[in-house]
């Protein structure tokens, strides 16, 4: 059963400490492994203690927490984690494990949500936090160059002192690092102001995968061949490892005005987003909440009992310009039917935006995850509609809740939200397999893309073929060209698996977890 369970002196469900100890049975430690690496970054950055590296074992998927939390696992223990210190250290040990024939996993916070740092066959984690110092802040050209393992909230910390702002802010903004957004190609929750990471990095250093070190200096826009920068940024760590970025930083805001609304219907709320994204207002927050999760946020106000779709903006910057955006926005959601509504909701979402809840509804024993995907504007009604019906069918005390975060000119990015009851993982993990296979299937049916920010890691692999078709093998090319071996985070991104790797299931109903 996938019913919490107590908890013992470390911490840990009778069913994780069982799990955690066949798995530290059948442990063998590589000494000439830990010699070899520790030749390269000295014997205090290797660590070879079980516990330790176990906590490398997973990242924040939830398939793999409800795996854990019934005793069984998905993945690997890593067989040695290296903590190197700068570009150079990287590149000497992505060249000793050529050399070895060693495979090995670049990662930094291990704050994904889709597998993409998880070891399959014991690989080395080569643990990028040491690289955390800002390498240079110019603010003629406003940029920053900043190493990979520096987290976010350490750098808006710096950028903040100094008058800037990254203007990128991910959920997981203090438990993710600089390098990792570039690599899972991240989208902070102003995007529609700032951009997504690609929009924001204009230089890049990067360890190939044979060892060599390569950086594409920072330019405001080029016209000299396709963008190499981009073969990085979104490749999950499968091509190279990411060591240093330049990115792209605004100055403080002199304000943040917010508007909240209530909407009558799904429509006049996905139209007045669409309207203000379209007349070229730049919204640094824009939120459209449907029924079902404009009820857990609304707080009892009024106004929701007749308009029952919540809406959150804010616009920052120059003060009289955001005063002129806001008042234009307001213009068309009223033209739409939209009211004014109390600010508390919005008060209360900045305060705890970096907070996730995921972990309280896991550990009592739910399934609960989560879905990000792309639609065009033309079709987004049509898929809320589709997928909203398909979820819901599932099973009937399914939870299931959409909004809309980060908008475009041309289209959103719907965040979806379900929740089965505790019940047995032979009876819960299908149905989770089946919701995540209806809405992928449909959102490529609908024309959009199945994920805005997320990435791919291992969940998410099996769609990438019908994601890109005849595409995906100019990856494929690409990875054999720069790995030909296969050894630089094997197996994700959609990519081939070495033959001993272990692949995370697509649960079939009727089978056993």
């Amino acid at each position: 059963m996938s019913t919490s369970s107590p908890k013992n002196v470390d911490g840990l469900t009778h069913e994780e400490a069982h799990s955690l100890a066949n798995l530290r049975k059948s442990d063998r430690i590589d000494v000439k492994l830990i010699e070899l690496l520790a030749s390269v970054v000295g014997g205090a950055n290797v660590v070879s203690d079980f516990d330790e590296r176990a906590e490398y074992a997973q990242d924040k998927l939830p398939y793999a927490k409800f795996r854990v939390r019934s005793g069984s696992v998905v993945a690997t223990v890593p067989s040695a984690i290296v903590r190197p210190k700068d570009a150079h250290e990287v590149s000497a040990i992505i060249k000793l494990v050529q050399r070895e024939g060693i495979r090995i996993i670049p990662v930094g916070g291990g704050s994904g949500v889709l597998g993409g740092t998880v070891p399959l066959a014991h690989e080395v984690m080569l643990d990028l936090t040491r690289l955390s110092k800002v390498a240079d802040l110019n603010v003629t050209d406003g940029t920053v160059s900043v190493q990979a393992g520096m987290f976010g909230g350490e750098l808006e910390s710096v950028l903040n002192e100094a008058g800037w702002t990254c203007g990128h802010f991910p959920q997981s903004m203090l438990i993710s690092t600089v390098g990792g957004w570039a690599a899972c190609r991240g989208g902070g929750q102003a995007s529609s102001r700032y951009g997504k990471i690609e929009d924001i990095v204009t230089g890049i250093e990067v360890v190939l995968p044979d060892g060599k070190l390569i950086r594409v200096k920072s330019a405001p826009r080029r016209a000299v061949g396709p963008s190499v920068i981009d073969i990085f940024v979104g490749c999950e760590g499968t091509l190279g490892i990411i060591t240093e970025v330049t990115l792209r930083i605004w100055r403080l805001p002199e304000v943040d005005i917010p508007l909240c609304c209530a909407f009558p219907d799904l429509e006049s709320a996905l139209l007045s987003a669409r309207q203000i994204m379209q007349a070229e207002l730049r919204p640094e927050i824009l939120r459209i909440y449907d029924a079902a999760e404009t009820q857990l946020r609304d707080e009892g106000n009024n106004e929701f009992s007749t308009h029952p779709y919540m809406g959150m903006l804010s616009f920052c910057g120059l003060k009289n310009l955001a005063q002129v955006e806001r008042d234009e926005a307001l213009s068309i959601i009223e033209r739409n039917g939209g009211i004014i509504s109390s600010e508390e909701p919005y008060r209360k979402w900045r305060e705890n935006r970096y907070v996730s809840l995921s972990d309280k509804w896991t550990t009592e024993g739910w399934f609960m995850d989560t879905i990000e995907v792309t639609v065009p504007w033309s079709r987004v009604l049509d898929f809320y509609s589709r997928v909203e019906t398909e979820v819901r069918s599932i099973h009937k005390d399914i939870f299931f809740g959409a909004h809309w975060s980060h908008a475009y000119p041309d289209g959103v990015c719907q965040y979806m939200t379900f929740r089965l009851p505790p019940m047995p993982d032979a009876e819960a993990l299908p149905l989770h397999s089946k919701v995540w296979d209806s809405v992928q299937q449909t959102i490529l049916d609908c024309g959009g893309s199945i994920s805005h920010h997320h990435g791919i890691g291992i969940f998410r692999g099996r769609w990438m073929a019908k994601e890109h078709g005849d595409v995906l093998q100019i990856f494929q090319k690409l990875k054999d060209a720069l790995d030909p071996k296969n050894l630089i985070n094997p197996g994700k991104l959609g990519l081939l698996a070495p033959s001993d790797a272990l692949v995370v299931p697509q649960e079939q109903e009727g089978s056993k977890a």
